[in-house]
């Protein structure tokens, strides 16, 4: 029984309570933490509710209107960088520690707060936005005054809602009621498990019994029900009905209810509203949204520590060198404010600018229209992803079933020649309107050697029967449904299943000749070519489970009599139920390489008393207490043996466009690639082999149902022999092997070029990516369409939703929004890596902008006598980091290595990335050195060749400053936008035209003259040139990867 074991239930059950104890909105804020309890619920009476419940609103906002001012600022000053900033702007209230005008401090944090929190605040409204529109949907309830119209937001325990076809379920429900005449209905719940088998859910009997749907509020009933859990495969409840003699009493399950998060296939339904809010099922599934912050953005703080270091030496230094006289400890703490400029503040204005700029790109590409980035403060992370985690239905494949080959072992039919089965059929038909007697004598003499067409119609007619599917008829706006259900009208007819692959078979039969037009619980009718009806009785129906893997029905022809057992499953369990034949393996294999699902078909023939002894036992099998379902199994295995094969038949899960291109795309960049579905382990391996996500010569571990230490102990041994090859997984093992050897496993799951895990739960998928992000410490991205994708999404460093047919849960959860999969390649490989590029080069300009004029300060300060005295005061200092450099710097994030179509022509350029060396200690330090030299050179040059007065070093130096930092840009720049161009003109027009103003710290007169010019050209030839010819002699001698592409 260790199958039914929770999921990590510590871990759940953590996640649980935090996510009660992150509602804003619930009365456990104020009276501490209260435990779910179960519940009784009066059906249409709110008001009669024992306990308080939370509110029907979705809520993915991570601020609250109060919350929103403090939270920001916290995330901003919990880092090291800012939190100096505001010291450095406070200490400037103390006289003794005053160096310049308050405003030279306040102005430039004032901005860096302002801009950030403008970015959150829109961030913010945007998701407010898209909550209220989730929370604005209107549904109908049954109230005593009639059906009114009610927000999602507004719906309570209690309440009698109506659902419609393809409406979302609002609330978790209890079933009441349908529409449908079968009394049950089909729910679609991929958003919720990931599976795209539709499910049967069945009302409360005693409910659907009543005449109209007002009856519900008539009847004094109520629904007793569990506590809210985060299990979406199971229920225990009852209902009770109080007003009739005796009271009837019903158990509920997992069957009669309707989770929020699913939609409604079929008819329209009434449900009373168990749970809400913070209590639904789908909610507790859903992680907390996290506030991500950028590896980059952590590494940039780990520069700044650097560089505080830096200051604080330099500082001591320049105390001691004065031998500590005097009050030294305010010279320290004034010489920390002068040099304060080595931690540049303008370093997290312009990276915060720069990713406002790659998102407004990202969006405006129309290369991949319709993306939405809905985190602008991690683009550089898209450029470093290690790990891709992503969904299968509706991510990689488009959740649409097509019928691709049928193979009877001596021919094969594909798509180019299903005439030919359509002909076939077409002539038996026609041939037993003809001479019927002749047919029936061929079906029976079995010795005969059987005429293709024979062959090809037995398959086609057990494939047209052995299935779950039921035809539904729809008004079209000409005929309406009573009519289009008595004339079989083709028009109007939809199929309803559990399996979309049940539906492409169907679809098929239809195609070739046999509809499908009719079925109840009893029987079953066909129609042929010629329009005739077949109709057929079920007798038995033995459904598909996940154990047995197979579907059994037993049929009687209405026409002939006869009985036939017909069954169809996957080809490991039906090699050993079919009569021994040369070709099964060996096809089964040859389709299942192509990435087709591959179904077995196989038929037996029964006489009446063969069925009347096989009846008889199932009976009594059925009726036992004890051990009831291996009884039933047993019976049924009697009959499954000797079967005579009829067919293969192979349906491919349409992929999305050009899935195959984008995964070989992310391979070659160095991304390994994991698959995390809800569906089948057969499903999955089939969808890893279509989509190339396993190539050809990858072998494909699957890995053993393990319940147990031992069983996980040997199969990760058996796994560890292994080498180069795939890992098919469940969730039940995974769950198995994270309980007792989560490093093992990790370890050895790291190593493989793809893994699938199937049968996975929401918060398993963010678990699996929790612990890579642990293990590996690389940068992780998962991508998906589902609500059930969300955990993962959220907690992965970097999320990407994808809007689909299956709603926008996921995509209003990612971080950033793509229309197609197959955007995700240029999302990475161009937009991330451009990202990435600019931010290091733009992070490592400023850096070296602000220590080039600490250099100068310090030469300056160690020329005369250790002074704390500042060489640029008043709008100097604050012109030199802003409108005098900040355009040509800030113009880096336009520049670029290659052209967006070789990014993506060579993937490989993206593997240099994972490494790390755009921003590294090593690039760092070479930077460092460039300003230390550069601020050397013109500094002492200044010294060297100014004349008589001290304000012409200050013009010399500054204005050499100037120039050095223009030409640096030039230099750096690698392919030039003509927004750069003017930037640098702009920012030498804006020096030229203040030089007016500047009286007070420049002479005007002195920089008129030739001896002015020539002493600033030479300085700033002497810092910049010999830099020039080294980065030349670097690219001739030693060039990177990307410039043999470029040249």
């Amino acid at each position: 029984m260790t199958d039914n074991i929770p999921l990590q239930p510590v871990r759940q059950k953590k996640r649980m309570d935090s996510k009660h104890r992150s509602g804003c909105c619930d009365c456990l804020r104020c009276c501490g933490r209260r435990d779910p309890r179960p519940r009784t619920v009066w059906l249409g009476h709110p008001e009669k509710r024992d306990q308080r419940y939370p509110r029907n609103v979705i809520n993915n906002q991570k601020y609250n209107f109060f919350t929103f001012l403090p939270g920001v600022l916290f995330n901003q000053f919990k880092y090291f960088f800012n939190l100096y900033f505001l010291l450095l702007a406070c200490s400037q209230f103390v006289v003794e520690m005053r160096l310049g005008a308050l405003y030279t401090y306040w102005v430039p944090l004032g901005f860096v707060l302002a801009v950030t929190v403008i970015r959150e605040a829109a961030e913010e409204i945007r998701c407010y936005m898209r909550d209220k529109e989730v929370n604005s949907q209107i549904y109908s309830k049954l109230t005593a005054r009639g059906t009114v119209k009610v927000k999602s937001s507004n719906i309570q325990v209690g309440d009698l809602i109506i659902v419609e076809k393809n409406q979302r379920v609002p609330a978790d429900m209890i079933f009441l009621r349908t529409s449908e005449k079968n009394g049950s209905c089909f729910l679609r719940t991929d958003q919720l498990d990931g599976e795209t088998d539709w499910k049967l859910r069945l009302p409360v009997t005693c409910t659907q019994r009543l005449p109209t749907a007002s009856d519900l509020l008539q009847i004094r009933s109520y629904v007793y029900a569990e506590e809210p859990n985060i299990d979406i495969h199971n229920f225990v409840g009852t209902f009770t009905r109080e007003d009739s003699d005796p009271s009837v009493n019903e158990s509920l399950s997992i069957e009669n209810t309707l989770w929020a998060s699913t939609v409604i296939a079929s008819g329209t339904v009434v449900g009373v509203v168990l749970y809400t809010g913070r209590e639904l099922r789908s909610v507790m599934n859903t992680s907390n949204p996290r506030s991500k912050i950028g590896l980059f953005d952590l590494e940039v703080n780990c520069l700044t520590k650097i560089l505080f270091g830096a200051l604080v030496v330099v500082s001591l230094v320049m105390v001691a060198l004065q031998h500590f006289a005097g009050r030294w400890y305010l010279q320290i703490i004034r010489f920390l404010l002068l040099f304060s400029n080595i931690i540049p503040i303008s370093l997290r204005v312009n990276l915060d600018m720069g990713k406002i700029v790659y998102s407004w790109v990202i969006r405006r590409d129309s290369k991949i229209p319709g993306t939405v980035v809905r985190s602008s403060t991690i683009p550089e992370q898209l450029g470093r992803i290690s790990y891709l985690l992503t969904d299968k239905t509706g991510t990689l494949t488009q959740n649409e079933m097509v019928f691709k080959r049928l193979h009877l072992g001596t021919v094969a039919y594909g798509l180019d020649s299903m005439d030919e089965v359509q002909s076939h059929i077409f002539s038996i038909y026609t041939q037993q309107s003809q001479d019927p007697p002749a047919v029936k004598g061929l079906t029976l003499a079995t010795k005969v050697r059987k005429t293709m067409s024979s062959r090809v119609h037995e398959a086609v007619k057990a494939i047209a029967l052995c299935h779950n599917v039921t035809p539904v008829y729809e008004s079209n706006g000409v005929t309406d449904q009573a009519e289009a259900e008595r004339h079989y009208e083709d028009s109007c007819r939809v199929y309803q299943a559990s399996s979309p692959d049940e539906v492409a078979l169907v679809q098929w039969t239809e195609s070739v000749g046999l509809t499908l037009v009719g079925r109840d619980q009893s029987s079953v009718q066909l129609r042929t070519p010629g329009g005739h009806i077949l109709n057929f009785t079920i007798l038995q129906i033995f459904p598909f489970t996940y154990e047995s893997k197979r579907m059994g029905i037993i049929v009687r022809d209405e026409s002939t009599g006869e009985i036939t057992f017909y069954m169809k499953g996957a080809d490991v369990v039906m090699a050993g139920i079919v009569q021994y034949n040369d070709w099964l393996e060996e096809e089964c294999g040859n389709m299942a390489r192509e990435g087709l699902r591959v179904l077995v078909v196989a038929k037996k023939s029964l006489t009446e008393e063969q069925y009347q002894d096989f009846e008889a036992r199932y009976v009594q099998a059925k009726l036992s207490v004890h051990d009831r379902s291996l009884k039933v199994a047993t019976v049924i295995e009697s009959l499954e043996m000797e079967m005579e094969l009829l067919c293969l038949t192979g349906v491919e899960d349409q992929l999305q466009t050009d899935v195959r291109p984008t995964l070989e795309t992310l391979r070659n960049a160095g991304i390994k690639v994991w698959m995390l579905t809800g569906d089948k382990l057969e499903t999955a391996t089939c969808t890893a082999k279509n989509a190339h996500l396993v190539t050809r010569t990858q072998d494909i571990h699957i890995f053993r149902l393990v319940t147990n230490r031992g069983e996980a102990h040997l199969e990760l041994n058996a796994f560890r022999r292994k080498h180069d090859c795939a890992l098919v997984i469940s969730g039940d093992s995974l769950e198995v092997c994270l309980k007792y050897y989560e490093y093992e496993f990790m370890e050895l799951a790291c190593q493989c070029p793809a893994v699938v895990c199937c049968r996975c739960a929401p918060t398993q998928k963010a678990q699996i990516v929790r612990l890579l992000q642990e293990r590996t410490g690389k940068l992780t991205c998962a991508v998906g369409d589902g609500g059930n994708d969300v955990s993962m999404i959220q907690e992965s460093d970097c999320g990407v939703g994808v809007e689909g047919k299956e709603g926008k849960q996921a995509s209003l959860a990612a971080d950033f929004s793509i229309t197609q999969f197959k955007h995700l390649g240029r999302l990475l490989m161009v937009h991330g890596r451009n990202s990435y590029k600019r931010s290091a080069a733009l992070s490592q300009f400023v850096i070296h902008r602000s220590l080039c004029i600490s250099t100068m300060q310090a030469v300056f300060s160690s020329v005369f006598y250790f002074a704390s005295v500042p060489l640029y005061q008043g709008f100097l200092i604050i012109g030199y980091s802003t409108i005098y450099t900040m355009f040509p710097v800030f113009s880096l994030v336009l520049d670029k290595d290659v052209k967006s179509e070789v990014a993506m022509l060579y993937p490989e350029l993206y593997k240099d990335l994972l490494k790390g060396r755009p921003l590294s200690y090593k690039t760092f330090l070479i930077w460092v050195l460039i300003s230390i030299y550069q601020g050397s050179i013109i500094m002492y040059g200044a010294l060297l060749l100014f004349e008589s007065e001290f304000v012409h070093i200050v013009a010399i130096s500054f204005t050499s400053l100037i120039l050095t930092e223009l030409l640096m840009v030039a230099l750096t720049i690698q392919t030039w936008h003509w927004l750069m161009i003017v930037a640098e003109l702009l920012s030498l027009s804006c020096y030229i035209a203040s030089l007016v103003f500047l009286h007070e710290f420049i002479d005007v007169y002195f920089i008129a003259t030739l001896s002015f010019l020539w002493k600033v050209t030479v300085i700033t030839l002497v810092s910049c040139l010999p830099l020039y010819v080294l980065k030349y002699l670097r690219r001739r001698f030693s060039p990177p990867s990307y410039s043999k592409l470029t040249s």
